[in-house]
C-alpha cells in the first residue's frame, strides 16, 4: 500500500534568519517531479512515513521540520525559548527560501491538519508556485476549528475535558492559558501541563496502536508549546482567509481524502473548501476518523500516483 521506506539522498540545515536553522531532506528521484511534504501539528515535526506515500522512482521528495520542532533549531523543548519568530508568515518565508535554495520552480504540497493550514495559505499566496495538492484531515486555520478543538467537544469527552480543563487557569481561551503555563521556565509549571494538554489530544484523536509520538517528555513540551503559542494567536491567519481567496486556488488540482468521523468535520470545513476551491476533489473515507486508516492511506497513495 505504501511505497518501501527509502533514504534521503541529501539533507542539510538551512538558516532562515532570527537565529533559525530549518532542517530539510530530499528523497526519490533527484530529477523527478518535486513534491513538499508539509507535516502537522503545528510542531509534530516530519515522519520517515510521509515520503513513503510517493512513487519514488517519479518523485524528488522534499521534507522539512518547520520552526523549533523535530530537527530544526532551537528546539521548543528548550528550558527557556523565544517563540515570537515563529509565526505562519515566518514559516512561508522559509518554505520559499527552501524551494529557492533547492533551484524548484514548482511543486505538489501534501499535507494534513495543520499542514494543510499552511499549505493552503501559501497556495493562495504562492499559486503559481503550486503544480497540484494532496490533503487529508484537512483545515483551513478557522477559530472555530481550534475552539472546537479546545472546548467544543467537551460534551464528547466530558471526563478527559474536566481533567484537561481543571489543569489551566480560569479563563475563556485554553490555549492562551495552557500556552503561559508551558512557557513557564520551571519544569514542575511548564512539564505537567504539556502532559495533560497531550492527553487531551490523544483524547480527541485516539493514536493508533504502536508507539504514541507523545511518549517522549521532550516532545510533548515542544509540541505543546507551538501548537498552543499557534492556536493563542488564531493561527497567524485572517479568519476565513483560504475560503474567501479559494478562488485562486482555480487551475490547480487537489485531492482532500477525509474520514467520515474526522470530528473536524463539525465545522463543514472539507465540504466549504471543495466548494470554494474549482478543482478541487473530496474523497471520503468511511469509518475512520482524524488519524486514517488503511483505505485513507490508499487514497492519498493514489491521488500522488495520478499526479505524477
Amino acid at each position: 500500500m505504501l511505497y518501501p521506506e527509502i533514504e534521503p539522498h541529501d539533507s542539510g540545515m538551512l538558516d532562515v534568519g532570527d537565529g533559525h536553522r530549518v532542517y530539510w531532506e530530499v528523497s526519490g528521484n533527484p530529477d523527478g517531479k518535486p513534491a513538499l511534504v508539509v507535516h502537522g501539528g503545528p510542531g509534530a515535526g516530519s515522519t520517515t512515513r510521509a515520503r513513503r506515500f510517493f512513487d519514488p522512482e517519479a518523485y524528488r521528495i522534499v521534507q522539512f521540520d518547520q520552526r523549533n520542532c523535530g530537527r530544526s533549531t532551537p528546539h521548543a523543548s528548550e528550558p527557556v525559548v523565544d517563540l515570537s519568530t515563529n509565526t505562519t508568515d515566518h514559516l512561508l518565508a522559509d518554505v520559499e527560501r527552501l524551494r529557492e535554495h533547492l533551484g524548484i520552480d514548482r511543486w505538489l504540497l501534501f499535507a494534513a491538519s495543520w499542514g494543510s493550514v499552511l499549505a493552503l495559505v501559501y497556495a493562495v499566496r504562492y499559486p503559481h508556485r503550486v503544480s497540484g495538492m494532496v490533503h487529508a484531515g484537512v483545515a483551513v486555520g478557522l477559530r472555530e476549528e481550534t475552539d472546537l478543538l479546545t472546548k467544543g467537544l467537551a460534551p464528547m469527552f466530558p471526563g478527559a475535558w474536566a481533567r484537561f480543563r481543571a489543569h489551566a487557569p480560569e479563563g475563556d481561551d485554553l490555549s492562551a492559558a495552557y500556552l503561559a503555563l508551558l512557557l513557564d521556565p520551571d519544569p514542575a509549571v511548564h512539564q505537567p501541563a504539556a502532559d495533560e494538554w497531550c492527553r487531551w489530544e490523544d483524547a480527541v484523536v485516539p493514536p493508533p496502536s504502536g508507539p504514541s509520538r507523545f511518549d517522549s517528555p521532550e516532545y510533548r513540551l515542544a509540541f505543546a508549546r507551538i501548537v498552543t503559542h499557534y492556536w493563542a494567536h488564531g493561527c497567524w491567519v485572517p479568519d476565513g482567509l483560504v475560503l474567501d481567496r479559494a478562488s485562486r486556488l482555480a487551475g490547480i488540482p487537489g485531492v482532500i481524502v477525509q474520514g467520515v468521523l474526522d470530528l473536524g468535520n463539525l465545522t463543514g470545513v472539507p465540504w466549504r473548501l471543495t466548494h470554494a476551491w474549482p478543482d478541487a476533489e473530496l474523497v471520503m473515507i468511511p469509518a475512520t476518523d482524524h488519524g486514517g486508516n488503511d483505505a485513507m492511506t490508499a487514497a492519498r497513495v493514489r491521488a500522488t500516483d495520478r499526479s505524477r
